[in-house]
């Protein structure tokens, strides 16, 4: 049975996190989720146990449980195919109209322009040709 364990305190790593589920049943494996780029926890993690009683129990225990100064959700694991769709870094349309020569082209602020906002229009003067009177 795969559990599903949040709001954990960010120095309780993989060993301590299997410690707590040993003390209902046997845990096959024990993993607190950390960011991939600064390698720090990033408050959750999944125990999977072999018997699904003893997963149960673990979880009656020890949901709204205190642990390490922190009230511990613990909840059955749902599967990944459950779970919402998430679309990567957001989602889809990142900004705005990006067709067409002139249009938004999303980011930031509506504009990209750098320094003075409008990323066009008449930047000085008349631009060749013969001398207009």
């Amino acid at each position: 049975m795969n559990i599903y364990i949040s709001n954990l305190s960010f120095d309780v790593n993989d060993s301590d996190l299997r410690e707590l589920f040993e003390e209902y049943g046997e845990v096959s494996s024990a993993k607190v989720i950390t960011d991939k780029f600064s390698g720090k926890s990033r408050g959750f993690g999944f125990v999977e146990m072999t018997n699904d009683e003893d997963g149960h129990r673990a979880i009656e225990e020890l949901n709204q449980a205190e642990y390490d100064g922190k009230t511990i959700n613990v909840s059955v694991a749902k599967p990944r195919e459950d779970r919402p769709e998430r679309k990567p870094y957001g989602g889809g349309d990142r900004g705005g109209n990006r067709g067409g020569y002139g249009g938004n082209r999303g980011g930031y602020s509506g504009n990209r322009g750098g320094y003075g906002g409008n990323r066009g229009g008449d930047r000085g003067g008349d631009r060749g040709g013969y001398n207009k009177y």
